[in-house]
């Protein structure tokens, strides 16, 4: 009920100004407001000055970070009914509308960024970006920026570098059920919790770790309440950037060039300023100082996958499509063909 009539008061609110409103983009958002400090946030401040310059102001942008306007679930119905026209989603988020996405959480799948990237802006991004069109039908996919890179795991308890330092750890998962089952298959006990309850309930020992991309473990200040950070590098989830459907027709042919080529420069701020985080003291060189950070061995890292991989793969036969198989069994091959080539390079 409570978000039935957030729902509501924010459509009477835009509704009330849709008349003149014209070309504005309503961008919604769940992370914080500087785009200096946050991958999402430097992603959308860079689509809007483009969009706003390339146009003329003919299509300008609002963007409202920080869940001004609602959860990240409820961004994507925001969109999907018009009440603002774009935002980026989590995997998490975006499996209640198209649980297919839940294939990219295939865990240490990826070698390297480089690899990600080869992967979500070639043929299987394409053909992800049109099977969440035709699914969802209105909406329009126009890229997967990055949420801040590999996760990694923390903990209270002690430095995890096998499979048997995960036992006895409770892990904080999203409300995915597959990366429970990847934890689960790790040897830790699996807890889904939402986002606002993880620092209390770190602090509290509710739960004793959690994961998440380096740069967010850095700014949530996670390293208060935690004493070891293992560099698994196990999952790499992207956002998806999506915008109204019949917003993006009602452009013009030149406004909608412009609509993709600030979000592929949206995606390459996201990565950028992600991988300058990770490398400078809001990421990884500043966490060294306040946490014991291990790395991962590529046997023990090996071994890792050998136990996540096919408990992973299990549940996703179990419990999803033929489609949902069809688009893992392509992620895979082109994952691996992106590491070959990484290699090489």
């Amino acid at each position: 009920m409570k978000t039935l009539i957030k729902g509501l008061a924010i459509a009477a609110t835009m509704t009330a100004t849709s008349a003149s409103a014209g070309g504005v983009i309503k961008f919604g958002h769940d992370n914080k407001t500087d785009p200096f400090e946050n991958p999402a946030h430097a992603c959308t401040a860079v689509f809007s000055n483009i969009v706003t310059a390339d146009t003329n102001g003919s299509v300008s942008v609002e963007v409202f970070g920080s869940n001004q306007l609602g959860s990240a679930a409820e961004h994507v119905q925001q969109v999907r009914d018009g009440i603002i026209q774009a935002t980026l989603t989590s995997t998490g988020a975006l499996a209640s509308y198209y649980p297919r996405i839940d294939v990219l959480n295939l865990p240490f799948a990826f070698n390297g960024n480089a690899s990600t990237y080869e992967v979500f802006d070639g043929d299987f991004g394409k053909e992800l970006a049109a099977d969440i069109e035709a699914e969802l039908g209105d909406v329009v996919v126009l890229g997967f920026p990055d949420t801040g890179g590999f996760f990694a795991v923390t903990n209270s308890k002690h430095a995890i570098a096998d499979l048997k330092d995960f036992e006895g750890i409770r892990i904080r998962t999203m409300t995915l059920p597959s990366h429970q089952k990847i934890m689960q298959s790790l040897g830790a006990e699996a807890y889904p919790l939402s986002w606002g309850e993880v620092y209390s309930g770190l602090q509290t020992g509710v739960i004793d770790g959690q994961m998440n991309p380096v740069p967010i473990i850095s700014f949530a200040n996670f390293a208060e309440v935690q004493k070891h950070m293992t560099l698994t590098n196990h999952l790499f989830s992207p956002y998806t950037f999506m915008i109204n459907r019949a917003f993006y027709e009602g452009l013009s042919d030149s406004e909608r060039a412009t609509i993709h080529t600030a979000a592929e420069n949206c995606v390459a701020a996201s990565r950028g300023l992600s991988r300058i985080i990770e490398a400078s003291d809001r990421g990884l060189a500043g966490l060294m100082d306040k946490i014991e950070v291990t790395a991962l061995s590529d046997e023990q890292r090996a071994a890792m996958a050998g136990a996540a991989q096919p408990a992973f793969e299990a549940h996703v036969a179990e419990n999803m499509d033929a489609r949902a198989g069809e688009l893992l069994a392509k992620f895979k091959a082109e994952v691996s063909a992106a590491n070959a080539a990484s290699y090489l390079d």
